[in-house]
Parts: C-alpha cells; sequence; structure tokens
C-alpha cells in the first residue's frame, strides 16, 4: 500500500470522526418525496434510539408527510421579520445548543432572511457538522452548482440558488429519491406537490415531462459519480494504484474567456 494514500485515509478517518455525518436526500424535482423518505428514516432511527431533533423540516402541507413529524422533537424555528412579513428560519444557536446526534434541516439550497448568521443553509448545515452533529437534509439536482448551465440549457429555467459542489464532496451517504416524470405529473395533478394554483402554475412552466425526464437523468448521473468517487478513495487507500474506472480523464484549460466559468462546471461534471 501507498504510505501516503494510508496517511490520508487516516486523516481523512479522523476527520470524519470528528465531525458530524452528512446525508443527503437526492431527488430530480420537488414532490417526488425527498422529505418523506427522510422522515420516514429519521423514525427508524429514533424506534433504534437515536436522539433525532428536527431543525426545520418543509412539508408544505403535504398530510402524508406531516403524519412522519409525530414523536419527533422539534427545535422552534427563528422568526425574522423582512419587509413587512414575518420569516421563519432554522434557529442554528438552538441546534448546537441542543446537541443532538442527528438533525434533520430540510432543503440544503435554502437562502436564509437577511440578519441571519449566514447567507445560505448549506453554511449552516456545515456549523452543525462541525460541531460534531449529524445532518440529514434534502436537495433537488438543479440546485448542484456544476449542473447549472446544463439545467439553464434544457430546462430554459435559470436556478439562482446553488450549492457548491464541495459540499457534496463532503457526504457522507447519499440517497437517490426516484419517481418517474409521468408519476411526478400524477402527482402534480392530484394535489400532492403544490396547492391547486401554484400545481397549474408550475405543469405550464418547470414541470414539463421533458424537463422532468432531463432532471431525473442529472440525478442518476450526480450519484453514479459519488459512488464512483468513493470506490476510488478506497481503492487509492488500499493501494490500488491502477484504478479500473468508467469515467473520462479531461484536462480543462481555462481563460479571461466569459465562458471559463462553463468550462469549469463542464470539468468538474
Amino acid at each position: 500500500p501507498d504510505p501516503d494514500a494510508l496517511l490520508a485515509a487516516v486523516q481523512r478517518d479522523a476527520a470524519r470522526a470528528r465531525r458530524g455525518r452528512l446525508k443527503i436526500w437526492l431527488g430530480a424535482a420537488p414532490g417526488v418525496g425527498k422529505t418523506f423518505a427522510m422522515l420516514s428514516g429519521a423514525q427508524r432511527l429514533r424506534s433504534q434510539g437515536v436522539d433525532v431533533v428536527l431543525g426545520l423540516v418543509e412539508t408544505h402541507g403535504r398530510v402524508e408527510t406531516q403524519r412522519l413529524l409525530e414523536g419527533l422533537e422539534v427545535i422552534p424555528r427563528r422568526l425574522v421579520e423582512y419587509r413587512g412579513a414575518t420569516l421563519t428560519e432554522l434557529d442554528l444557536d438552538k441546534v448546537l445548543a441542543r446537541r443532538p446526534a442527528l438533525a434533520l434541516v430540510d432543503e440544503l439550497a435554502h437562502t436564509n432572511a437577511p440578519g441571519s448568521r449566514f447567507e445560505k443553509r448549506w453554511q449552516d448545515v456545515r456549523a452543525l457538522l462541525d460541531a460534531g452533529i449529524d445532518v440529514h437534509t434534502t436537495l433537488n439536482v438543479q440546485h448542484v452548482e456544476s449542473l447549472n448551465d446544463v439545467v439553464s440549457r434544457a430546462t430554459g429555467v435559470q436556478v439562482r440558488e446553488t450549492v457548491p459542489d464541495a459540499v457534496l464532496d463532503e457526504v457522507e451517504e447519499i440517497e437517490l429519491v426516484d419517481l418517474t416524470p409521468d408519476a411526478l405529473l400524477e402527482r402534480l395533478r392530484a394535489g400532492k406537490v403544490y396547492l391547486p394554483e401554484a400545481a397549474r402554475a408550475a405543469a405550464t412552466s418547470f414541470f414539463q415531462r421533458n424537463n422532468l425526464a432531463v432532471l431525473r437523468e442529472l440525478a442518476l448521473r450526480k450519484v453514479a459519480q459519488l459512488v464512483d468517487r468513493r470506490r476510488r478513495e478506497d481503492r487509492h487507500a488500499g493501494g490500488e494504484r491502477r484504478l479500473r474506472t468508467a469515467s473520462e480523464r479531461l484536462l480543462v484549460c481555462v481563460g479571461p474567456s466569459p465562458f471559463s466559468a462553463r468550462l469549469v462546471r463542464a470539468a468538474h461534471r
């Protein structure tokens, strides 16, 4: 075995022992069942004696999802007054003070209200991980930074809220919550994704069958890439120098061109 690889593996394991572990429930679009799956997993862990709290979970009025909140400790949200409206956010300080074994924090790509300690929710999650608290969270694939250009070209929708790929590189476990486009559109028509007025607007814009098929493919590919990366790390740590892989090797050359950001994202993918 390569001594440097062994040392890196020991250091990585030591860092994991100190930090909390991150699990992401990844989906192709809203409504596939990420929050439902996350809460179902939390209920199983609670029944096994794990100390679980709900830092922030969005049920969007879905009855089946709301039922899964029963028996789980809820950390009260922080209220923020902004432009005459009252917004609710994750109360990071209360979760840190409570120090559970596991905190559930929904919608990783969310932008926090002005005046919050951090601008983005993924930064809140990192603070919890640094404190040694495990975190389960949810993410739609269109919010992955390196896929921003692909999503824009394929769907015609420019996604403003993104999560850096470095956050996904820290993930300990990722679980794909998959649903076919036809099944998701049926859920949308049945009112299981959005309220009726919002559902009608979504059906004429983002929730079109071709868009959902593209996003589903991107989600499948992203999970496969993360699994392959973990396999590479494990094999390299074991001293296997020639790693068998189906991935290509690329070199990207960037300069002052306005297309450089797109090239970097493409190379990262």
